[in-house]
């Protein structure tokens, strides 16, 4: 008999996930587009975008402290997860579409903000994980060294 999905044991990969490089690429991108948005008369967008940046890096810093204190658990459950998932995102977006409204239109920034945060981070935590695969360390299994000196490329 298997167990239903909503009830199996919750593992999750170890993941390259650093806070301090996503706040450093956060806030270099709100400087960017704060500069553009205020070259072209909207300054507010940029302040907007930081604000859905941070938004952004909010969740995922929450994301990262649930997935530890659940998996932590003797028995963690993926249906924990879900539910602390679904509050925490209905949260974010309940805030991003008020201050998106509110503040209309620049306060759709916000909404860009998030969204561009998501690319950041999806891309900064796979570009290592695929870059460590390339130099052949995922085929070692756990027993690997992590010297990232040597490579299968020659």
């Amino acid at each position: 008999m298997t167990t239903p999905a909503q009830d199996a044991p919750l593992v999750f990969p170890s993941v390259a996930f650093r806070p301090v490089r996503l706040l450093v690429l956060c806030v270099a991108l709100t400087a960017v587009v704060t500069a553009v948005a205020a070259l072209v008369g909207y300054p507010l967008f940029g302040l907007f975008f930081g604000v859905g940046m941070a938004l952004g890096l909010l969740n995922a810093l929450l994301v990262r402290r649930a997935v530890n204190a659940i998996t932590a658990q003797d028995h963690p459950l993926k249906k924990k997860m879900a539910l602390n998932s679904a509050s925490r995102l209905l949260a974010i977006t309940v805030v991003g579409l008020t201050i998106a409204f509110l503040f209309r239109p620049m306060g759709l920034g916000v909404l860009f903000g998030l969204a561009l945060f998501q690319v950041v981070l999806v891309l900064s935590t796979s570009l290592p994980v695929l870059k460590k695969l390339r130099a052949g360390d995922g085929d070692q299994g756990p027993a690997a060294t992590t010297d990232s000196s040597t490579s299968n490329d020659g």
